[in-house]
């Protein structure tokens, strides 16, 4: 059995990488999620979309506020407990890459974080202050939605399942079309999301949605070389150590 930690800047992003914590659920995998940043009426939600997924422990909130990002202090130490205290021998994280191009709050910032709290997870640092679990080398690092995909995961066995996850994130779906509806006009959104029916904000978010989630698994799966139908893109960090070449 593998152990996967989901560790989530933001709660949507679970529900992001819906597909591969499916795949691995159905597999016998185990999966714990955390989330850095959320908003205290938001985590009903976004338990509730882990739920959806097949996680079944609690949903870890870090408390971490928006804009107080920082290396050295409670944070770090949030991050690295959480660490050494699942084991992971999996970790599913924002890509750098990507974040250092994301002008959104924060983001930049926490892939720093998260890089810091895994190398220093496998040290003798601060064992007392992070709960007193051992250290835990760093497990294998998976970037989700990459500029620069090494690898695909097939979920079109799930992809029904993390499309019904987006239901209870009401709060982000009201969010992400509230930020659409400032970028462009709502005949534009109808053209593309014509599931939008009923001039909703909240049913646009959803919507929508299941329509860029569809659509990124379509462009990394038959409408791509990669092999997959419907793919979930994934950035392996380091090497690939092989013991012979392999399909």
């Amino acid at each position: 059995m593998t152990r996967v930690l989901m560790m989530a800047s933001y709660g949507l992003e679970i529900v992001e990488c819906g597909g591969a914590i499916a795949s691995a659920i159905a597999a016998g995998d185990s999966v714990h999620a955390a989330v850095l940043m959320c908003r205290e009426e938001s985590r009903p939600q976004i338990s509730d979309a882990a739920r959806a997924l097949g996680i079944t422990s609690e949903v870890d909130f870090l408390d971490v506020g928006f804009g107080e990002v920082d290396f050295l202090g409670d944070a770090k130490l949030k991050v690295v407990s959480l660490i050494r205290r699942e084991k992971p021998d999996v970790i599913i994280m924002q890509d750098p890459e990507h974040a250092q191009h994301d002008l959104d709050p924060d983001r930049r910032v926490i892939a720093i974080l998260f890089a810091e709290a895994l190398a220093v997870a496998g040290r003798d640092w601060r064992v007392e202050e992070c709960g007193g679990h051992p250290p835990h080398p760093i497990p294998t690092i998976f970037y989700m939605t990459p500029e620069r995909p090494n690898c695909v995961v097939e979920i079109g066995e799930h992809l029904p399942k993390k499309l019904d996850a987006l239901r209870v994130l009401t709060s982000q779906n009201t969010f992400s079309a509230q930020h659409w509806l400032e970028h462009t006009s709502p005949e534009i959104l109808k053209s593309i999301v014509p599931s939008w029916t009923d001039d909703e904000v909240e049913t646009l978010g959803l919507e929508g949605q299941r329509a860029f989630f569809t659509a990124l698994a379509i462009s990394n799966g038959i409408a791509s070389h990669s092999g997959a139908v419907l793919g979930e893109p994934y950035r392996r960090e380091g090497t690939f150590l092989l013991d012979r070449l392999v399909r």
